[in-house]
């Protein structure tokens, strides 16, 4: 008999024999009739036993196999339930589980000692539905992609040089000599779109070697990056991006309502345009909600939550664009406003107060790179390898890249980052 998945086993198959697999998720003894909760990738049903069998003596997380009789049942969870007819065990868990999975009244087990035994965190539910939620996600971010042409593509994630800052890169050795794990795909993709490739987009990891102990940073994480060619200007690329979060947000809300009833969300999807702020005017913002940052200086995270709560009151949005940063804090692959150098074409997505992204329009004009190469105290010689293609007919382009656990981490309302992650990799974690 084939397999059946729990969620597909519905009321319509009412005293049909079905063929089950899964963990023990519960047993519940209520004397006269006894039940086993099981699970699968699904999600959980429940298992009538009928007779004296020993199935009930099972560790939980044992993984069993079942045939049984479909009963529709009102009172049952999802308004079904099996009757066992016979089982076979096909692995017995040991007794004492290291955490639970069913964890019971405000008892929770601490997120580092989840993360220690995080194969069986995993098997959670709620857990388990947060990488459901995220691969929805990504496939509705593709789905927009590849409706518009955009190419898949994969770019390295060895770097012979450090990309942007060496302070905060991973060195490898590469078989005699040193190399870097990428801090983002960036270069590669702006190499590929003057290869000819005018819409191109790349889902993979970067690495950053920060010492932050914070509940947004991660060592590694996973982004979609997108360029594209012949743009006009960077609010080409807030268009794009925009529609890609729809599109994303439309996808889990299409597939993953069951998940998301877990966290108790209803997602609402944004309008588009999403509202923009600016610099300098950012500066006049913040001075009116009382916050000083000196004309040219970045912001901290004191003022994007100020700029959260300006958007939400005034915008009643919880995406938004910050554009034009000033020039001297952004990488040399950056355009600048040629009629105010000071700030650069580059554009931030927040989503409530946290930044998803960083992008905008790149220069692609070879003497203007040459020019922030030097400004910036680069070796020409470190940057050849990029910058000399600039030479050979370069089309006007940018992109962004989103990262995808922080979208899923702000989405969901989780606490920490880490969460979004299968196995997170930290300045203290490098196992599981």
């Amino acid at each position: 008999m084939k397999r059946i998945y729990t969620a597909d086993i519905t009321p319509k198959l009412n005293n049909k024999e079905v063929f089950l697999q899964g963990w023990i998720h519960e047993i519940r003894d209520l004397s006269k009739v006894k039940f086993i909760i099981l699970r699968d990738d699904s999600g959980l049903i429940q298992l009538i036993i009928k007779d004296k069998s020993d199935i009930i003596k099972l560790p939980k997380e044992s993984i069993i196999e079942v045939s049984g009789i479909v009963i529709a049942n009102k009172q049952a969870p999802n308004g079904v339930e099996v009757i066992i007819k016979k089982y076979k065990v096909l692995s017995e868990a040991e007794q004492n589980l290291p955490i639970q999975v069913v964890e019971k009244g405000k008892i929770e087990t601490n997120l580092a000692k989840r993360l220690d035994f995080r194969s069986i965190d995993l098997r959670k539910p709620k857990v388990h539905a947060i990488f459901k939620i995220q691969a929805a996600l990504v496939e509705g971010m593709q789905e927009y992609l590849q409706k518009e042409n955009f190419t898949q593509v994969f770019t390295p994630c060895i770097m012979g040089t450090a990309s942007e800052s060496g302070a905060e890169v991973f060195p490898i050795v590469y078989y005699n000599k040193e190399a870097f794990l990428r801090q983002d795909p960036q270069l590669h993709r702006q190499l590929t779109i003057l290869g000819g490739i005018e819409k191109l987009y790349d889902i993979g990891p970067s690495w950053r070697a920060e010492v932050s102990h914070t509940t947004k940073h991660l060592s590694e994480h996973r982004t979609c990056a997108v360029e594209f060619a012949f743009i006009k200007d960077e609010i080409d690329v807030e268009r794009v991006e925009e529609q890609l979060i729809i599109s994303a947000l439309k996808k889990v809300k299409e597939k993953c309502n069951k998940e998301l009833k877990l966290f108790n969300i209803d997602i609402t999807i944004p309008k588009a345009p999403f509202p923009e702020l600016r610099f300098p005017e950012i500066y006049d913002i913040l001075k009116k909600l009382g916050k000083k940052i000196n004309y040219g200086d970045d912001i901290d995270s004191e003022a994007e939550k100020l700029l959260n709560e300006y958007v939400k009151k005034k915008y009643k949005s919880e995406f938004y664009f910050i554009n034009r940063f000033p020039s001297k804090i952004k990488p040399f692959y950056v355009m600048k406003v040629d009629e105010t150098p000071e700030w650069a074409r580059s554009i931030d997505l927040y989503y409530n107060g946290l930044e998803l992204s960083s992008g905008g329009q790149r220069e692609h004009r070879y003497g203007k790179l040459m020019q922030h190469v030097k400004e910036k105290g680069m070796k020409i010689e470190n940057i050849e390898w990029f910058i000399k293609f600039f030479k050979y007919g370069a089309p006007s382009h940018g992109g962004f890249a989103i990262g995808i656990e922080r979208l899923t981490q702000m989405l969901l309302n989780l606490e920490n980052v880490r969460e979004a992650v299968l196995f997170p990799r930290d300045p203290e974690r490098l196992t599981p």
